[in-house]
């Protein structure tokens, strides 16, 4: 009898298990917005191009990734697909995987470009996707000059963000620290909001290899991704700053000589007189 409880027992156990196991896994599937974060929204002009970055966690670093176009998940439409880039001409994708984040570029927008999804593709089960939306209109009302910044290791950058709406105003990492105060610091870098009519300057100071990646510039509900890349400073860089300096220097030395000429010659021209005069004194 007591083999028989302690056999009941450990099978009920194992069940309990199972269950909680298995509640877990649909929990996780039905959500499917785990471990996974990008932006909520974006205006963007009619007829241009985004891009949008999808960091996700280390487990899904070797998972296929796609774009989603559609206002429910799952009932959308794969755009593009990392194991198929490329696949239409408007979409294309990208992943990153030592900074575990994957980018989607949707170019020549239109109106109808609104609800999209970044999703991660799961063998066992649900895809893990998250949303964002795409405001798309003549007059973008919160933009950047580029997405895209390069700036050398050291050095300064800055990123005009014009807006058009109302609402708190603030640069941020991508799924980490914001700066919504006129100075703070971010990745290493001091950073400096200086606020204008319809527009704020974002001013990144002494650049370091850590704050290479993803920032938001944030306006209300809207948010703009701006990519920022740090590299180090090649030696034809620095040798073009030299040049700044080898032609004033060149000058400087050709003056430097004129005048010794000069000298040399004013006062060979005095030694001349000198003996001409002493020359006429023994004559007379």
């Amino acid at each position: 009898m007591i083999s028989v409880a302690v056999h009941y027992c450990l099978v009920c156990s194992l069940t309990n298990m199972a269950v909680h196991l298995s509640l877990l896994l649909i929990l996780s599937g039905l959500t499917g917005i785990h471990s996974m974060t990008t932006v909520r929204k974006v205006s963007v002009k009619a007829g241009d191009s985004i891009t949008i970055p999808c960091p996700y966690d280390s487990e899904y670093t070797n998972r296929i990734k796609y774009l989603c176009q559609g206002n429910k998940w799952p009932y959308c439409s794969v755009a593009v697909k990392t194991n198929q880039p490329g696949r239409l001409g408007r979409f294309s994708i990208s992943d990153d995987t030592k900074q575990r984040i994957f980018s989607v570029t949707v170019k020549d927008l239109y109106y109808t470009d609104t609800h999209f999804w970044c999703v991660v593709e799961i063998d066992w089960g649900k895809d893990v996707a998250e949303s964002f939306l795409l405001s798309v209109t003549n007059t973008p009302s919160l933009s950047v000059d580029h997405q895209e910044v390069t700036g050398f290791n050291g050095d300064d950058i800055t990123i005009n963000c014009y807006h058009s709406n109302n609402g708190e105003g603030k640069w941020c990492r991508l799924g980490g620290d914001c700066v919504t105060t006129s100075s703070g610091s971010i990745a290493g870098a001091r950073v400096n909001i200086s606020a204008r009519d319809h527009f704020f300057t974002v001013t990144m100071s002494g650049l370091t290899s850590e704050s290479t990646g993803w920032y938001l510039c944030i306006k209300g509900d809207l948010q703009m991704p701006v990519h920022v890349n740090v590299t180090e400073r090649s030696i034809t860089s620095k040798c073009y700053n030299c040049k700044r300096f080898i032609i004033p220097l060149s000058l400087l030395s050709f003056v430097v000589t004129v005048v010794i000429f000069l000298v040399f010659i004013g006062k060979s021209k005095s030694v001349l007189n000198f003996g001409s005069f002493n020359n006429a004194q023994t004559i007379c």
